[in-house]
């Protein structure tokens, strides 16, 4: 089913579990490699097996969390507190290529599963370890509590309202996408020079260097940024979102001044774009409290259809707001639905791998998410 894509010959073992780990571990199953996942079976497994919605069943150990990282595996049960299942992952680890690992700083060498421990059986060994805060702290590091202290929680929401955190766990997505530069770039030093790696990624890190231009708002201009919505601080109108005629909501993104004049000519908003308070983007910024109101009511009067043609007849950046089945109902959406195999029948899972190459490299369909113990 893999055999002719990339990492068809890689052999992968995952020490991870919630998302970001995993999400790395299903990145290279989708690329064909083998990819074996470790769970405690006094545990129950990785905890995202149990994190449900109140409409699933509860007397399963499968999870839509779970699948959502966890396709292409298979799911080896070992107590590595116990010699013997300890010394089943050493077998496993001299043939490996990688260890992808998610423990506190300490937690490994406390088990005999750290890198060194492993490189002991085999020097080349690539070893993929994503903490919470640093090797130099060992705090528990989850989603939430990273978006927090990163400053991405304090950023988000409405001007006058609360912190936010953001719906999904993105400081594990990025995380997991460092990870995987990292372990690609030692998977091509070991081509050049024979020798293994320690590549460490933490949440924290992978975080605030995802602050990008909200952070040299403060480190270049001095300013620390505020919330302020879905707006942007450096340009408007850009992040606003205006209910249309038939009450469906709507997010421009304008760039540049000429991106304004021309939605104000869609808006029969044309004497806008000419005025001092409005005409360059500093002046939209400065003034932007008083735009808004204007742009609405102007929203207001056109169908979401007809914006968005003459929006995208004019090169105007604009985009629905989507809910989830309507995502999945784009070309795009639907591009991103991985098929797995599970018992000879096809499930819907999502992609980790977004890039595309020439047919083979990516494997088309992968087994579905294993169940406890499922090889």
């Amino acid at each position: 089913m893999q055999s002719t894509a990339i990492f068809s010959d890689l052999k992968v073992i995952e020490l991870a579990s919630v998302l970001a780990g995993p999400s790395v571990g299903q990145f290279f199953a989708e690329l064909g490699a083998e990819v074996i996942k470790v769970e405690n079976p006094e545990t129950g497994g990785d905890v995202t097996r149990s994190w449900k919605l109140a409409s699933e069943p509860a007397d399963s150990d499968m999870s839509a969390y779970f699948m959502s990282v966890n396709a292409g595996k298979a799911s080896v049960l070992l107590n590595l507190k116990r010699r013997e299942d300890l010394e089943r992952l050493y077998n496993l680890a001299k043939t490996a290529d990688i260890v992808i690992a998610s423990y506190k700083p300490g937690d490994a060498e406390k088990l005999g599963v750290s890198y060194a421990d492993l490189t002991a059986l085999k020097a080349d060994l690539i070893y993929g370890h994503i903490t919470g805060f640093g090797l130099d702290e060992d705090r528990v590091g989850y989603d939430a509590i990273v978006q927090a202290e990163s400053g991405f929680v304090f950023l988000n929401g409405e001007r006058d309202g609360k912190p936010q955190k953001m719906p999904v766990a993105l400081t594990d997505v990025l995380a997991g996408h460092h990870l995987k530069e990292g372990l690609l770039l030692a998977l091509i030093k070991r081509m050049r020079t024979g020798e293994g790696s320690y590549v460490t990624v933490s949440l924290i890190e992978a975080a605030i260097s995802s602050l990008v231009n909200q952070a040299t708002n403060w480190l270049v201009a001095g300013e620390v940024p505020q919330r302020l919505g879905s707006e942007h601080p450096n340009i408007a109108p850009y992040g606003n979102i205006f209910k249309t005629a038939d009450d469906q909501w709507l997010m421009i993104a304008v760039g540049s001044d000429k991106q304004f004049k021309a939605l104000c000519h869609i808006l029969d908003l044309n004497e806008l774009s000419q005025k001092p308070e409005f005409n360059t983007n500093a002046a939209r910024v400065k003034n932007r409290e008083m735009l808004k109101p204007l742009l609405a009511a102007a929203f207001r009067a056109h169908d979401i259809d007809r914006l968005c043609q003459a929006f995208l007849a004019a090169d105007i950046p604009y985009g629905r707001v989507n809910t989830m089945d309507q995502v999945f109902a784009t070309p795009q959406g639907k591009a991103m639905v991985l098929q797995t195999l599970r018992d000879g029948l096809v499930q819907n899972g999502l992609r980790q791998v977004a890039f595309r190459m020439e047919e083979g490299v990516v494997a088309g369909v992968v087994k579905a998410a294993p169940r406890l113990g499922e090889g």
